[in-house]
């Protein structure tokens, strides 16, 4: 009888859950060779991936804040979001950015100063039911149309191979965010360091931790990350393009199911 009572009671407990609307992005803190990290994994096919940078006056919305007050007004919330790529004095994009299939910024193929410029740099595509990160060259000569995508650099992780100038003895160490996908574009990782780290040590991370084969850098230490499962939502100065998962609320601000 007492067996029957346990089954019933994680049957119940089971039903409970199974009503229960999925989180749309997992985060946690986790090490990973000495270095400390906070993560965020996305499923592209079943979450909605949005870039943000303007509202609908062209006014860069550059806060979290400011792009949870847009939306509100559409009934959504932000489950997580991070900058995404680099941007010049007044927030505009460096390299290609289209948001919603309107381009504000062209594709950037030579090298430069900085670590945009620090060839191979890449771009995050994002299209219907997936994500990508593409070294850029090759993102040109595939043909790719992209929803929405942001051109940063350098990459991490180029087809399971590091950045070739990243050295691991090196002196240089920032807060570091970026994003790897898989291959078929569905996992998407979202890092950022919560110590100071190397690139080598940066791209190792999504590499051999992460088993992703391509990552891309977003930017150092005006990296920020908003992640209300970590109780984490940076603020700061003004950032340029801004990534993140958005979900539907009803009119109590509850999360609607999937």
């Amino acid at each position: 009888m007492r067996a029957l009572r346990s089954a019933a009671g994680a049957f119940a407990l089971w039903l409970g859950l199974a009503g229960l609307p999925a989180e749309a992005v997992e985060c946690r803190d986790e090490s990973y060779a000495g270095n400390r990290y906070a993560i965020c994994e996305v499923d592209a096919a079943t979450e909605e991936l949005r870039l943000f940078l303007r509202d609908d006056s062209g006014r860069v919305m550059g806060h979290f804040s400011s792009i949870e007050q847009v939306l509100e007004a559409e009934g959504k919330t932000l489950a997580f979001a991070t900058n995404a790529g680099m941007y010049h004095d007044d927030r505009s994009p460096v390299g290609l950015y289209v948001e919603n299939g309107s381009q504000e910024m062209r594709l950037v193929t030579s090298a430069g100063p900085g670590n945009f410029g620090l060839v191979p740099n890449g771009v995050f595509c994002l299209r219907d039911g997936r994500a990508d990160v593409f070294e850029t060259l090759a993102f040109e000569k595939s043909g790719v149309s992209c929803t929405s995508a942001t051109q940063s650099g350098p990459m991490l992780v180029i087809d399971g191979a590091l950045h070739p100038k990243f050295l691991e003895d090196s002196t240089s160490r920032y807060i570091r965010n970026g994003v790897g996908t898989s291959a078929d574009g569905r996992r998407v990782v979202f890092a950022i360091s919560r110590n100071l780290v190397t690139f080598h040590a940066f791209g190792s991370l999504f590499r051999d931790h992460l088993n992703l084969p391509n990552a891309l850098y977003f930017d150092g230490n005006i990296s920020r990350l908003h992640a209300p499962e970590l109780g984490r939502s940076d603020a700061g100065f003004m950032m340029g393009p801004v990534v993140g998962v958005v979900e539907a609320v009803d009119a109590q601000g509850s999360l609607l199911q999937n």
